[in-house]
């Protein structure tokens, strides 16, 4: 008798304390997955179809977001268009591993770094130069594969909806071109998104407008690299031809190629 009295009390313990987990996660957006705290399937969608409404460049595609908690747990998947066949389907885990990218190497306000020592926002764009052959982040792109089990797993009927298969699941990757940024809230790092459908340059100003629609762009003040305090993790279009041929050299080290209609990168909304 004692013993089952104990393990009624041990269940109900453990039951109280799985129940209080994710009332944690949902106030916390470095919890476990943190999803709570950050926009539902409809609000992306909503986002997303006003950005590439309001955007002018690029190829004028339907596009894919997703968005990912701090510890790269999908939570949201969705698309502009009416149907998943609508826009690119391997666009779909191209949105989802930017936004992994770009909350991966992102950081906080806080830093202990002399040199950002507001932290450090970096787009996927931002990238590019970096990790090109002969760069300083060569191979960076290979090092987090993206998980085909999560990525490709359920009924593509459900792709784009509520209940895309990927959400709950992190999907990894490593995306080196423009459309995946850090979500920020109070200069903290809490999460990711990432947009595509388009040509890498549209991607990139249609992905920072569905981070504004959100209202997830409150990183003023975090360090950047583009050389605009209102748009720290901004596009930088600074890639010159390299005389011995190869690829082009990016004056700072940051740069990204421009594409066919490329967008005025300094008309973009500035962060909060």
């Amino acid at each position: 008798m004692k013993i089952h009295r104990w393990l009624i009390s041990t269940f109900a313990a453990a039951s109280a304390l799985c129940g209080a987990h994710p009332a944690l996660a949902d106030n916390d957006f470095g919890g476990s997955s943190g999803c709570g705290g950050l926009p539902n399937w409809s609000t992306l969608r909503a986002a997303l179809k006003q950005a590439v409404s309001d955007e002018t460049s690029g190829l004028d595609f339907q596009m894919w977001a997703t968005l990912v908690s701090r510890d790269g747990t999908v939570c949201a998947v969705a698309f502009s268009g009416d149907d998943f066949t609508d826009q690119w389907l391997g666009s779909r885990v191209i949105s989802a591993q930017k936004a992994n990218t770009a909350v991966d190497f992102s950081l906080n306000n806080k830093s202990t770094s002399t040199v950002f020592p507001s932290g450090l926002a970096l787009s996927t764009a931002n990238l590019y130069s970096a990790t090109q052959p002969g760069g300083s982040l060569y191979g960076l792109q290979a090092s987090n594969p993206v998980s085909a089990d999560a990525a490709y797993a359920g009924s593509s009927s459900r792709f784009g909806g509520p209940n895309d298969p990927m959400v709950g699941n992190r999907i990894g990757g490593v995306n080196v071109f423009g459309g995946g940024f850090a979500l920020y809230r109070g200069g903290k790092n809490v999460g990711g998104v990432g947009v595509s459908g388009d040509t890498s340059c549209a991607d990139h100003d249609i992905g920072w407008r569905v981070r504004h629609n959100l209202g997830f762009d409150q990183l003023k003040g975090v360090g950047g690299v583009s050389g605009d305090p209102q748009r720290p993790d901004n596009i930088v279009y600074d890639i010159k031809p390299n005389p011995n041929g190869g690829t082009g050299i990016s004056a700072g080290g940051f740069g990204h190629p421009t594409c066919i209609r490329t967008g005025d990168q300094t008309a973009l909304p500035p962060v909060h």
